[in-house]
């Protein structure tokens, strides 16, 4: 870590901590053996209801003495172009009969955030994370409050002094080589392109917060160069895709294997917000010309459920950050340990 970065609010083992990866691959079994080796294990609330994720947090808990994470979506309202959605679904429909399912319902909802927040008031994990947005300012402090340590992921200077000035304890710095979806607070903006370090820069001379830094990273090496940037932590989630413990399916674990895949690239196809994924025909042959998230999520997901089940590495999302390759098999602990030895320079 380097010697002026500012220190979290709270003691890890291990300079390392693992992404929230909504949709399945944040068991509690992956996020428990992260906290158990040092780090901070994150769980996704993104597309569970509320009760699942009080569940996953109680299952979770019972697993480790660590600390445990908990990430939210924030999701703004929009003003859709309807005949936009409609020529989008026209271009879905295709696979829709091919695997006779109906292209979904263009639905726009707030992913149950107040429910959500309910069941982190109750069950008050150690952190809770947001992403998408930045929450009003009464729920960081109310949350502060509790003893819960709050933390926006960012990637842009502004976003992080929205932020700071609302009452985050900490930042997520996220970089554009980073797996699944960009968390920049404008859907509609282009997620920028600046190299991870550089952002980092730009944060820490805007706001003076303990920083948690990822994307892209897979090695021992990277890990290192990011502390050394004045991060406190490194964040890592495709690192963990094909741990042991992940809940990743299996059509994504043999893509991500899968030497034919030799590039990412980032995509609104799938969910209308932009998101890094492993480079695939779907991709390649659809832009929906629109930003309307989550209803092009709730669109296409009935499509990609079905492609999943019929192993079409083509028509799926396979979210994944540019270090892929050296993504391993193998227990949580052990790439964890791989990544941040003890003793490595951390908070």
């Amino acid at each position: 870590m380097s010697s002026n970065s500012v220190s979290l609010p709270f003691e890890l083992e291990r300079p390392i901590v693992g992404a929230p990866m909504a949709g399945g691959p944040s068991t509690p079994e992956l996020v428990a053996a992260v906290s158990t080796a040092g780090g901070l294990g994150f769980l996704a609330g993104g597309y569970k209801s509320p009760q699942q994720l009080a569940d996953q947090i109680t299952a979770t808990r019972a697993r480790t003495r660590g600390p445990i994470g908990v990430n939210l979506f924030v999701v703004a309202a929009n003003d859709v172009d309807e005949n936009e959605l409609e020529t989008y679904r026209q271009e879905l429909q295709q696979y829709a009969d091919r695997y006779g399912v109906d292209v979904g319902e263009p639905i726009w909802d707030d992913d149950a955030l107040r429910g959500k927040l309910d069941v982190v008031r109750d069950l008050r994990p150690d952190v809770v994370s947001f992403t998408f947005d930045c929450p009003d300012a009464d729920v960081l402090h109310e949350l502060n409050a509790l003893g819960i340590h709050t933390a926006v992921t960012v990637t842009t200077a502004d976003e992080a002094l929205t932020a700071a000035d609302r009452g985050a304890r900490f930042l997520i710095v996220q970089g554009p080589d980073a797996g699944g979806h960009r968390a920049t607070f404008d859907p509609a903006a282009e997620p920028g392109i600046e190299p991870l370090p550089e952002v980092i820069g730009a944060i820490r001379n805007a706001v003076d917060l303990p920083l948690i830094a990822g994307g892209g990273i897979s090695t021992r090496d990277q890990v290192r160069a990011i502390l050394e940037t004045g991060a406190a932590a490194v964040q890592v989630g495709t690192a963990l895709l094909l741990a042991d413990e992940a809940g990743t399916n299996r059509a994504h674990r043999s893509a991500l294997q899968d030497p034919a895949f030799t590039e990412t690239k980032v995509t609104r196809a799938f969910t209308g917000r932009p998101a890094r994924g492993l480079r695939n025909r779907f991709m390649d042959r659809h832009d929906p010309g629109s930003h309307a998230y989550p209803q092009i999520h709730s669109m296409t997901a009935p499509i990609r459920a079905a492609a999943a089940a019929n192993n079409d590495l083509q028509a799926l999302h396979l979210w994944a950050g540019t270090g892929y390759r050296a993504t391993r098999t193998g227990p949580a602990a052990d790439i964890v340990a791989d990544l941040a030895p003890l003793g490595a320079s951390g908070p």
